[in-house]
């Protein structure tokens, strides 16, 4: 019986995804790129419409491997990532999976959660190549080349060994080094504010208050001096202070859309002192599977490198009849909170959320281990909120 292979790039990936196929549907893993420029030359063609010369990665044996799992099979699934990375790589795969003796036919599929339902949607509507995203992927990477081995050898003999130029670092240090510029162009002023602490009679309560304007005109202390007379005469025993009178002012607060990538790494950073690298790697692994006792490892989050905050109809009204059930029907907005993305956001894949809301941060404290819960526990709340 011809078998149909499946090809993801990492082996975690593969085991979670090899849970909801049968036994007709071979899961392989790439191990990320298999081939890539060549690394001790330039490997762009720059006078040929810099066409970028290509060379097999390290990963032969991977495949190797990969070719004869293709010999066996009718139709290869290319289920790399649905980003430009991913594009690429199942561009390259198709590329020298498709020179054999055996035709294959090839098929696109892609998913933003690892779940059973996303890949059998997936399987029932294949798709093709993105070349646009391919073509993409492609400049970036040349990009990325030219200015690297171009550039760097002129910081060397400027500033020394060692030294390195890049699309984007170089961009972000010219950035930072004006920042820096006008940090120590800064001519710091004296100032001086008035504070004062007020017990009231009754009821009785402190306040802390701070001097903000004198006969309706808003108060800028430049003078030690001028600022140490107000002071006196605050603290005359023969000035009266009273409550002018009080006034209360409703607040809303609206909560905070779901994360995206950067936002993830921000709160992550914020709140649980997680760098950039950990954060993502800690996502990766709550995306590709981790057992939690269903009988093999399960994705818990949506892919971790997006930047809408979209979420799809059926993840909202699961979490909304969540919070009904759980915290009541109060809790519940009349109509859904809708956000909207930046204008630049590509708005191909969803916000990071749990793949089910029902899996609380609590119900996973067995299985998860403790950087994985916190994370876990900052995406759900951020969600579900």
């Amino acid at each position: 019986m011809p078998q149909s292979l499946v090809i993801v790039e990492s082996p975690a990936k593969a085991r979670t995804i090899s849970r909801f196929l049968g036994p007709s549907m071979d899961v392989k893993a790439s191990m990320g790129h298999v081939r890539d420029l060549a690394e001790r030359k330039l490997s762009v063609d720059i006078k040929n419409n810099f066409t970028p010369e290509y060379e097999i990665s390290d990963k032969r044996n991977v495949l190797k491997t990969l070719k004869e799992s293709a010999a066996h099979a009718d139709d290869i699934y290319l289920a790399t990532d649905p980003d430009r990375e991913g594009e690429a790589i199942a561009w390259h795969l198709k590329t020298l999976l498709e020179g054999g003796k055996k035709k294959h036919n090839f098929h696109r599929i892609t998913f933003h959660e690892i779940t059973r339902n996303a890949i059998n949607n997936s399987l029932k509507k294949p798709g093709q190549i993105n070349e646009n995203l391919v073509n993409s992927q492609q400049a970036r990477r040349v990009l990325d080349r030219i200015v690297g081995y171009m550039a760097s050898p002129l910081l060397w003999t400027a500033v020394g060994k060692g030294t390195s130029a890049g699309r984007v670092q170089t961009v972000a240090l010219r950035l930072i080094v004006e920042r820096e510029r006008e940090i120590q162009a800064f001519k710091p002023e004296e100032y001086w504010n008035l504070d004062a602490i007020f017990t009231t009679e009754s009821p009785k309560v402190t306040l802390k208050t701070r001097l903000a304007k004198i006969n309706g005109c808003k108060l800028h202390l430049r003078d030690g001096k001028l600022a140490g007379a107000f002071a006196d005469a605050i603290q005359d025993a023969a000035t009266t202070h009273k409550v002018a009178r009080v006034t209360s002012t409703p607040r809303l607060q609206h909560p905070a859309a779901p994360f995206i990538t950067s936002t993830l790494q921000q709160a992550a950073g914020s709140f649980l002192k997680f760098g950039t690298k950990q954060t993502m790697d800690i996502a990766q692994n709550l995306y590709e599977g981790i057992d939690i006792g269903e009988g093999g490892p399960s994705g818990l989050i949506t892919y971790m490198r997006t930047d809408s905050v979209n979420i799809a109809k059926e993840a909202q009204d699961q979490a909304r009849a969540f919070i009904s059930q759980t915290y009541g029907p109060a809790y519940v907005p009349a109509k859904p909170n809708v956000y909207r993305s930046r204008q630049t956001a590509q708005e191909a894949h969803e916000a990071i959320r749990p793949t089910d809301v029902t899996r609380t941060p609590d119900s996973l404290v067995q299985y998860l281990e403790p950087q994985q819960l916190k994370l876990y526990r900052l995406i759900w709340n951020r969600f579900v909120a």
